[in-house]
């Protein structure tokens, strides 16, 4: 079971916060580093100082650790151009050595598309899959050749392809609750299947139409990663899951209903369950950036007994 770290900074988090969370990340021995994709605070959050820039975070990170994965749980399809999009991962997976992977979803808070003037387009969906296509048909261009698309969205005419990513094939991720578009669309693209803050028996059904697609679009549904993303809230003990839960806003008994919290056992046994249910990878929502502690007992007493 691959566990990863996966952080939420438009609730309030400097670049410098994040390196440190990131090498956190890296020296601990987790599998990778995520990010979402948000300009805009939820909930509560004042969100100061202000939001970061998803893919600008992950190239300074690029250059500042060495061995983990970094990606995004999603990138927002409504935030940028797919062509500028290719261009902007390739960049940062060479800068990274190739270490980078693309997490992209439609877009769905409206709010923060208000705040900043980004279109919100009423067909977001559709868009998905002309941008899915682009992304990845620009990649996969021989090295001089041209590529062509002309959809309903999106026009490209004789582009070059440039640059290419250093690693053969980026790994895409495609996640979601849709029971059947959803599937179909990660069937053609996804090399990953994320299944975001769902119960073990939502998931297992989630997976099960995802296999099933794949096998409608002629591939093997072994080729692909299976993974879950979860809040988590681990302490060595009652109190210390208390202060950690009271820390991010959130009762106890929510979270180890929603999420993986409690004791380090309770959260290995709870991982166990996602894992029956065919997740083979975790996302760790910490939601409390300045916790190191919680990063390392993470790693010690939960990480350390499914390795």
């Amino acid at each position: 079971m691959d566990l990863r770290i996966f952080t939420e900074p438009q609730q309030g988090a400097t670049y410098d916060t994040l390196l440190t969370v990131a090498k956190a990340t890296e020296d601990l021995g987790f599998d990778a580093f995520f990010r979402s994709d948000h300009y805009l605070s939820m909930g509560s959050s004042d969100g100061l100082p202000g939001p970061t820039d998803a893919w600008i975070t992950l190239a300074g990170l690029a250059r500042e650790t060495k061995r983990i994965r970094l990606g995004t749980l999603m990138t927002a399809g409504t935030f940028r151009l797919p062509g500028v999009l290719a261009i902007q991962v390739a960049q940062v997976d060479q800068m990274s050595g190739g270490r980078v992977e693309l997490g992209l979803g439609a877009g769905w808070f409206e709010e923060e598309h208000k705040a900043y003037g980004i279109p919100f387009p009423k067909e977001k969906f559709a868009r998905l899959e002309e941008q899915l296509e682009i992304v990845t048909g620009l990649w996969a261009t021989e090295t001089g050749k041209t590529f062509d698309y002309h959809g309903t969205h999106y026009d490209l005419t004789r582009s070059p392809a440039l640059p290419k990513p250093t690693q053969s094939k980026v790994p895409v991720l495609i996640g979601g609750h849709g029971a059947t578009r959803t599937p179909r669309l990660a069937a053609r693209f996804a090399d990953e299947f994320n299944m975001p803050f769902a119960s073990v028996e939502d998931t297992a059904r989630q997976f099960d139409r995802v296999r099933d697609a794949a096998r409608e679009a002629g591939r093997d549904p072994g080729d692909l990663v299976y993974s879950n993303a979860l809040v988590v809230c681990v302490g060595k003990d009652d109190q210390e899951v208390a202060r950690r839960a009271a820390a991010i806003g959130r009762e106890v008994d929510e979270l180890k209903a929603n999420g993986l919290a409690g004791s380090p056992a309770e959260v290995v046994e709870k991982i166990g369950r996602y894992a029956e249910a065919g997740a083979g990878r975790i996302y760790l929502q910490v939601l409390d950036l300045h916790d190191l502690d919680h990063l390392e007992l993470i790693s010690t007493r939960v990480q350390s007994q499914l390795s």
